[in-house]
């Protein structure tokens, strides 16, 4: 039986957030945030993070201009995304993340106000977004 568990990174050039959801409820809440080297992530963090956590599955946002079309992140998501499913084995499912980050700043404010908006906090909220919107889509 699966776990029902799956993970979710917000992929960046300096930093990537992660978020830990259960496909069972559809909701996610925000992990933590790590420094990226011009888009390099520490792997041996990721995988602490997938040992400790097992997901079935990692969602990795996928950057999209407004209209649809890639822009050069896009590619390097990809590439990311490739990478964890080839060192790690694990199956890798992309999604859209045009809004992600509006929709987090957004959630965070309300939460609380201009002191929750530092970064870190964005990117892992943003990978909440991102893994809640895929569960929409994959009921």
């Amino acid at each position: 039986m699966s776990s029902g568990t799956l993970m979710a990174f917000d992929f960046g050039t300096k930093s990537i957030g992660v978020a830990i959801g259960q496909r069972i409820t559809g909701t996610a809440r925000p992990l933590t945030a790590f420094k990226a080297q011009d888009g390099t992530p520490d792997w041996n963090l990721i995988e602490k993070l997938l040992k400790e956590w097992q997901p079935e599955e990692v969602v990795v946002g996928l950057p999209l201009n407004m209209d649809g079309t890639e822009q050069p992140l896009t590619a390097r998501a990809r590439k990311f995304a490739n990478r964890l499913h080839g060192r790690f084995g694990i199956k890798v499912s992309l999604q859209d993340e045009r809004l992600s980050t509006v929709e987090a700043r957004a959630d965070l404010f309300e939460q609380g106000g201009f002191r929750a908006l530092n970064k870190g906090s964005i990117d892992s909220a943003s990978a909440v977004v991102i893994l809640e919107s895929w569960f929409e889509n994959h009921p």
